[in-house]
């Protein structure tokens, strides 16, 4: 069998039907996600084991493929012509390889996804740092592209991503953008942000951060000029400060709370949820920080930034029951899918009232 040309064929499945993601597991047909829910590709042949190695041959350089069966678990790219490029995970079930393929679409700006104009002023500052957080699959790269997208076009600047593995591939307008590769450019993560510091940096954009010892030093750059964009995979706001924070030892905490309180700049908070007429729509939490937030980030407060958030609308501040609340009002999502993404349902059914 041609795996290139069958994988290809799935690839051209996904775009077509505007779909985010292919599965191809053994003993299943190959699936792919459009609007959240998972499609079977039934007319196609069930996937064997012979099958499942020969596209991870397709998708693999020989190196991969060795620290893949080392580790049995592998991050990648894969670039489909000049027309897509895909996120990938590789990984074993029972004894037997599978695959999951997260399709990049090409750079859009923050009008195209739907997302709110203030958050270009986050790009506009000189240091600080800003964090787009949420589940997984609720689109925090693709925010996280757009930003860096935008800088690119305004101004010159020396922007270095470190991602594992490079999701969006940018062009080059005003900036210099250099994109660098966990396992391929560089050790890991903390590796290249510390090299960041003597490269000349002004924004660095760093996929996601795993551990305190990135954490630690993605603030210290904030703190020490740079222009730093990052995310995790938290709720909410609230919750992320607090997942920082933990992350430390308890002889550290109070000193990544001062400089947390400094150098945070915002965190977006976001969740792809259908729209009612198709595809999907973006809902979120934007918090600022400002004087009130940061006192409530040093003195252990941050049970309280919840409140802020809903009483800060003057101040630039969205809350999601808000957002939810606009895209009920304006026909886009349902409520029942308001309810499901929705940080406070009570709080929510009280507003339709």
């Amino acid at each position: 069998m041609d795996y290139k040309k069958e994988l290809e064929e799935l690839i051209l499945s996904v775009i077509h039907e505007n779909g985010s993601d292919i599965h191809i597991s053994e003993g299943r047909h190959p699936a792919i996600r459009v609007s959240n829910d998972l499609l079977y590709l039934t007319k196609r042949d069930a996937i064997t084991r012979e099958s499942s190695k020969g596209f991870l041959e397709v998708l693999l350089s020989k190196e991969q493929a060795e620290r893949f069966f080392k580790n049995q678990e592998i991050d990648f790219a894969y670039d489909y012509k000049d027309q897509a490029r895909l996120r990938g995970n590789a990984y074993f079930h029972k004894g037997s390889v599978a695959i999951a393929l997260r399709l990049i679409p090409k750079v859009k700006t923050l009008s195209e996804l739907n997302l709110p104009p203030s958050l270009e002023e986050f790009t506009r500052k000189k240091q600080g740092f800003f964090l787009v957080v949420g589940p997984v699959g609720q689109g925090k790269s693709t925010t996280l592209s757009s930003l860096i997208n935008l800088i690119n076009n305004e101004r010159a600047e020396h922007i270095i991503t470190i991602e594992d593995p490079v999701e969006y591939q940018f062009e080059q307008n005003r900036s210099i953008i250099d994109q660098r590769e966990v396992g391929i450019d560089t050790k890991d993560f903390q590796t290249a942000l510390r090299s960041a510091f003597r490269q000349d940096v002004n924004v660095i954009m760093i996929g996601e951060m795993r551990n305190p010892e990135t954490i630690s030093t993605a603030v210290t750059a904030a703190e020490t000029g740079h222009l730093v964009f990052s995310t995790l995979h938290t709720n909410n706001a609230s919750q992320t400060i607090d997942r920082i924070i933990d992350s430390f030892p308890g002889d550290q905490q109070d000193q990544i709370r001062t400089q947390l309180s400094s150098s945070l700049l915002g965190i977006f908070s976001q969740r792809l949820i259908p729209r009612v007429s198709g595809g999907i729509v973006p809902a979120y939490e934007l918090l600022i920080n400002n004087n009130a937030v940061s006192n409530l980030i040093r003195d252990k407060r941050t049970h309280e930034i919840d409140v802020v958030i809903e009483t800060g609308t003057e101040s630039g501040m969205v809350d999601m029951n808000r957002s939810l609340l606009s895209l009920i009002q304006r026909g886009e999502i349902t409520p029942e899918n308001a309810f499901v993404h929705s940080f406070n349902p009570k709080a929510l059914e009280r507003m339709l009232k």
